[in-house]
C-alpha cells in the first residue's frame, strides 16, 4: 500500500484527495519508483483544484515532477537503487504522476539524479527551474550575451521567473524583473534582479513597434505581455515563451520580427529529447546557485498540497513548492 493524491470525476462531481491505494493499482511500466520528493507546480495546481481541464483520465495521480529510487526495473538504463528523476511527459494528466509515494513509469522518461542535487533540491528546482535553464539555453543558441544589453524576466515572482533570474544573474546578464507584486522587489533582488518594473506596463494592449529595450526576454506569461516584450526586444533580439499566465492569445504584429529581426522560441519542456534534458539539469548543477534554494523554497507534506493548490493559483505562492511525499 501507499499513499497518494487521488483526483476523482464521476456522477460525485471532481476531487481531490490523499488516499491509501494498492500498488496493484499503478498504470503500466518498466521501472517502478519509490518517490521521494515531488512539487507543486502550476499545472498540478489546475489539476487538483479542477479549474482546467488538464487531466485527460481519471482516476489520476497528479505531480508533473519526482524524485526518488528505482525500485524495481525492466529497463536496461536502470537498477534498482538507482536515484532518478522526471519532469514532464505528460505525468500527472495521462498517467499517474509524482504526488504519491510510488510511481510505475516508462524508464525512457527518466534521467538519472544529477550529481550535486540531493532528491529534495532536484524538486525545488522543478520543472521550473528545468524550464528556466532551456529558455536560457535558447537565448545563448540565438547569441544573446550579457555585452547585448538587458534581458527582461517576466512572471518573475513565480518558479520559472525566480530562477531564470537567478540563472541570468549568475551568468552576468543585468536582469530587469516585471512583477505584480511590487512589495516581493527585495526578493527579486536577492535573486540578482537589477530593476524591477509594474506588470501593468507590459500587460495591457500595446503598440506594434515600441521603443528597442531588451536584448533577450524569458515570458512565462503570454498574451499581450508577450506581444509588448517582442515589440520592445531590440534588433536582432530573442525571446523564449514558456507560459500562459495571461493567456494563449498572442495578440501582436509581426512587425518585430521581420523589421527588427527579433526571434521568438517556443521552450517546451514536456517532450523535450533527453540528450536536452540532460544538458539543461547538467547547466543548472554547474550555474545555479543552491544557496538561493532555500529562500526560493517552501517545504510541504502530502495532504498540504492540496490547499496549497488552491494559493497557488491566487498568486499567493513564491517561488517553489516542494512535496515531500512522505509526510
Amino acid at each position: 500500500m501507499f499513499r497518494a493524491i487521488l483526483i476523482e470525476k464521476d456522477d460525485h462531481g471532481y476531487r481531490a484527495g490523499v488516499q491509501e491505494l494498492d500498488e496493484t493499482r499503478l498504470p503500466a511500466g518498466d521501472v517502478q519508483v519509490r518517490v521521494s520528493h515531488s512539487t507543486l507546480n502550476y499545472k498540478d495546481a489546475l489539476a487538483i483544484t479542477g479549474k482546467s481541464p488538464v487531466v485527460r483520465q481519471f482516476p489520476m495521480v497528479p505531480g508533473i515532477d519526482l524524485a526518488g529510487i528505482v525500485e524495481h526495473s525492466g529497463h536496461p538504463d536502470y537498477r534498482p537503487g538507482d536515484a532518478v528523476l522526471l519532469n514532464g511527459w505528460g505525468v500527472g494528466e495521462s498517467h499517474w504522476g509524482g504526488l504519491a509515494q510510488k510511481a510505475r513509469l516508462n524508464g525512457d522518461w527518466l534521467i538519472p539524479l544529477q550529481r550535486g542535487f540531493s532528491a529534495a533540491e532536484a524538486m525545488a528546482v522543478g520543472t521550473a527551474g528545468y524550464t528556466a535553464m532551456l529558455s536560457v539555453l535558447a537565448l545563448e543558441r540565438n547569441g544573446v550575451t550579457p555585452a547585448h544589453g538587458e534581458v527582461l524576466v517576466t512572471g518573475a515572482n513565480g518558479g520559472v521567473g525566480s530562477f531564470a533570474i537567478a540563472l541570468l544573474a549568475r551568468l552576468g546578464y543585468r536582469v530587469v524583473a516585471s512583477t505584480g507584486r511590487p512589495e516581493e522587489a527585495d526578493y527579486l533582488k536577492s535573486l540578482g534582479a537589477a530593476e524591477i518594473i509594474e506588470r501593468a506596463s507590459l500587460s495591457e494592449p500595446g503598440r506594434p513597434l515600441a521603443r528597442e529595450r531588451w536584448a533577450g526576454a524569458i515570458d512565462s506569461v503570454g498574451s499581450h505581455t508577450l506581444a509588448n516584450v517582442c515589440a520592445a526586444t531590440r534588433y536582432g533580439g530573442t525571446v523564449a515563451a514558456c507560459g500562459l499566465a495571461q493567456g494563449m492569445d498572442f495578440p501582436a504584429t509581426v512587425a518585430p520580427f521581420i523589421l527588427r529581426g527579433v526571434t521568438l522560441v517556443g521552450i517546451d519542456s514536456v517532450m523535450r529529447p533527453r540528450a536536452d534534458r540532460l544538458q539543461a539539469w547538467q547547466r543548472l548543477a554547474r550555474d545555479l546557485d543552491k544557496n538561493l534554494l532555500a529562500q526560493m523554497t517552501r517545504e510541504i507534506g502530502l495532504a498540504e498540497a492540496i490547499p496549497s493548490a488552491e494559493a497557488l493559483l491566487a498568486g499567493q505562492v513564491r517561488g517553489r513548492v516542494v512535496v515531500d511525499v512522505n509526510r
